[in-house]
Formats: structure tokens, C-alpha cells, sequence
């Protein structure tokens, strides 16, 4: 028997031309009928691993999200330096233009960052018909973030913001209105967002781990923004009331504030207590720099600590439930007690998903589908809530009377 798939072929003759014993040819066949096939099986394996392979690659590469586009609007809040600084590395967003009046301040960070001139651009509405982004990021005073917001919304934009959303109410309602009418998201960025410790206090808030809630203490601050160095083109809006809302009330509040109303799944507090002091008049002789911030729910109370008077900065927060308690530590760390438990556990929070780990991979994720805003830390209707919290809390510590919240209207 020869065959294409053998080396060589088999001799139905011994040796001097002798016929072979029949047994053994017979046997010869078989052997030679198994080689053949599992031969054609590890050639059928080897194309189909092959095919395989080629598969999975281009779904990978089918599956890549695009990077999305991006404006910068504004250079006068400082955290848009964070940005600036992970962009080389960054696969999630394309920066296509920096919209920044102040000539001076653009050529800074040009010079600085080593951005391409080109970028750089003074006029909002025509950077966005230029460019046509996917997306803003404002990092303006917090008065401009309605202005912006809207311009981007009638060019099919959507916005992300650094916290708070707005200084007033009546911008919060006017910028939730451009996002309906457009259908584009409005989202706010907060550096608390992206800390594990604060994902996985929330998840034993929802999963029931600690019972009831019944008190949660935030404690948000630093020794002050001209004390930590602040830039000279974020200082004078950061301390100004009517650009930034308030002061160490706005600048800090909206931390605890959001926690709280993601905590309590998007119900508003049914009152707001606070009391503004200056505690450093001879660096802030015109605004307040310390508050406290009391809000009232059904069976529980959230106390906000917002301060530009601390001694070291902090971020961090306090959950007590009927069944346990919570501590979160920096960015990662936590504390933990549960009932019967004699002392706390501390550790650290699980990693966040990819999409969920910083403000641009969760703006890609948005914008691609993956992720629904809705309930969130960054989310519009989160915000809104908080904005109702932060006026009440700006109108009780100048009033000196506790202010009872109202639905927002639908």
C-alpha cells in the first residue's frame, strides 16, 4: 500500500522477493491506516488552532474601541495638568484642540506639556464646527461650565466637568435641559470617583454588609489652596464666591455630598444645616474656609466636613450601619468592623474595572455604549441632587436656619 501521506511505502514482499506472511502484512495495514489517520487529525487540529487564532485576532482588533475626541476648554483649573500629564499614554482619547483666551496662560502650558501649536485656539463655536469632538472637558471656573455646556450640547457634544456641576441651581436645571434636548451627557469628574475605597464602601452600603445606615461622616479638605500653592490663574476664581459658588463649602462639600446621594440611591436629603466660618481671615478675609454641613434622612445623617483649615489633606469617610461599619484610607485603603467582630479589619479595596478607573476611560466608556450614566458618582441626575444640597447649604450657613429641599421638578 503507498499512499501521498507516508514517507515511504509499504513492501508487500520479504526479503528475495518472498510473499510476507499474510498475518503480518495484515497487521502492516493497520498500523499503516492508524498513522495515516492520526496524521490527517493533527493536521485538521493544527488549521483549525490556525483559524482559530486569525479569529480571535481580528475580533480583538474589530472590538478596540476607537479613541474618542476630545477639546479641552479652559487652562484655569488646575486639574487639567492631570490630564496633560497621562496623555502620551493614553488610548482612550485623541486630544484635537485646546480652546484657551488667555494667550499667555495657552503658551505656558504649550511650553510646558510640548503641545502642538496648532492645538491652541481662542474662539469656543468655532473650535467645536472645526473640530467636530466627540466631547468637552471644562476645566473653566465653575460659573463658565453652563456656557460651555450648552455650546457643546448644540454641536452634539458631550461634556465632562470638574466638580461641582454649577454654581447655582438654576444653571444645574438649565444644563440638565441642553443634555434632554440633545440627547448628549453632561458628566462631572471628581478625583473620588476613581478610588477603589470609596467603590467598594458603596458596595457594602448596597449589598447590605453594613444593615441599616444610619450616620456617615466625610472629611474633605487641605490646608488651603493658597497654602498648598494653588497657580495664579486658579486662585482668584477659586476664592471667589460667585465663580466658584463658594469657597472650601463648594470646593469640598460636593465630595461628601455625592457620596452621599449615590449612599442613599438618588433621594435628596428632607434638610440641609450649615455653618460657614473664616477661621484664617488674613488669607481669606472675604469668604469662608471652614463649614460643616448636617443633611437629614429618613432614619439617618450625613455630616460633610469640607475645610480649606486642615492639617494635611484628606479625602476620606466614615459609614455606620446597624450591622457594621466602613472606613475608607486614601485612595485604596479601608477599615473594616461587623457585628460580633471584637476589632477592625484593615486592608485594601479590589481594583476597579478598566472602564471605571479614570475619568476618561469611563467618558470612553460612556460614549461607546458600555456604560450607562445613570445613578453614578458622575452621573447628571447624581449632580443635580448634589447642586440642591450644596445651595441649601450656602443659603443655611448665611441665613443661620435650617432649609427644608424640595422635588426637583421633572
Amino acid at each position: 500500500m503507498y499512499s501521498e501521506e507516508t514517507n515511504e511505502g509499504t513492501d508487500a514482499f520479504g526479503a528475495n522477493g518472498q510473499t510476507a506472511d499474510p498475518a503480518a502484512l495484515l497487521r502492516d495495514d493497520k498500523q499503516q491506516e492508524r498513522f495515516i489517520v492520526t496524521r490527517r487529525f493533527r493536521r485538521s487540529l493544527f488549521c483549525l488552532a490556525v483559524a482559530l487564532t486569525a479569529t480571535l485576532s481580528h475580533m480583538a482588533h474589530a472590538q478596540t474601541p476607537t479613541p474618542i475626541r476630545v477639546v479641552i476648554v479652559g487652562l484655569v483649573h488646575g486639574h487639567v495638568k492631570g490630564f496633560l500629564h497621562a496623555l502620551p499614554n493614553n488610548k482612550n482619547a485623541t486630544l484635537v484642540a485646546i480652546v484657551e483666551p488667555d494667550t499667555a496662560l495657552a503658551g505656558l502650558y504649550e511650553k510646558q506639556y510640548h503641545l502642538d501649536h496648532v492645538l491652541f485656539h481662542n474662539d469656543l463655536e468655532e473650535t467645536l464646527n472645526a473640530t467636530k469632538p466627540d466631547a468637552v472637558l471644562v476645566y473653566t471656573t465653575i460659573q463658565d461650565h453652563r456656557r460651555v455646556i450648552e455650546a457643546a450640547a448644540k454641536h452634539h457634544a458631550a461634556s465632562m466637568v470638574e466638580k461641582p456641576l454649577s454654581t447655582t441651581m438654576d444653571d444645574a436645571l438649565a444644563i440638565q435641559a441642553a443634555s434632554r434636548k440633545y440627547s448628549v451627557p453632561v458628566l462631572v469628574n471628581y478625583e473620588t470617583t476613581w478610588y477603589s475605597s470609596n467603590a467598594e464602601a458603596l458596595k457594602l452600603v448596597a449589598d447590605g454588609k453594613l444593615g441599616t445606615v444610619r450616620k456617615v461622616v466625610v472629611h474633605d479638605g487641605h490646608e488651603g489652596p493658597k497654602e498648598i500653592g494653588v497657580g495664579p490663574e486658579w486662585l482668584p476664581w477659586l476664592t471667589d464666591p460667585v465663580k466658584n459658588g463658594a469657597c472650601a463649602l463648594f470646593d469640598f462639600g460636593c465630595y461628601g455630598a455625592y457620596l452621599l446621594t449615590v449612599m442613599m440611591h438618588g433621594t435628596a436629603p428632607l434638610s440641609v444645616t450649615a455653618v460657614s466660618q473664616t477661621d484664617k481671615p488674613g488669607i481669606y478675609p472675604h469668604v469662608e474656609d471652614d463649614s460643616t454641613v448636617i443633611l437629614r434622612y429618613n432614619g439617618a445623617q450625613g455630616v460633610l466636613m469640607p475645610s480649606w483649615d486642615w492639617s494635611f489633606a484628606r479625602k476620606d469617610m466614615e459609614v455606620y450601619g446597624t450591622d457594621g461599619t466602613a472606613v475608607t484610607v486614601g485612595p485604596s485603603g479601608m477599615r473594616t468592623r461587623f457585628k460580633g467582630q471584637k476589632e477592625e479589619t484593615e486592608g485594601k479595596a479590589p481594583a476597579l474595572p478598566e472602564d471605571q478607573s479614570g475619568s476618561l476611560a469611563y467618558l470612553a466608556a460612556v460614549l461607546h455604549g458600555t456604560i450607562k450614566p445613570q445613578g453614578d458618582l458622575s452621573s447628571l441626575d447624581t449632580n443635580l441632587v448634589v447642586m440642591q444640597i450644596l445651595d441649601a447649604a450656602r443659603t443655611s450657613a448665611a441665613t443661620g436656619r435650617t432649609v427644608t429641599l424640595k422635588p426637583l421638578p421633572q
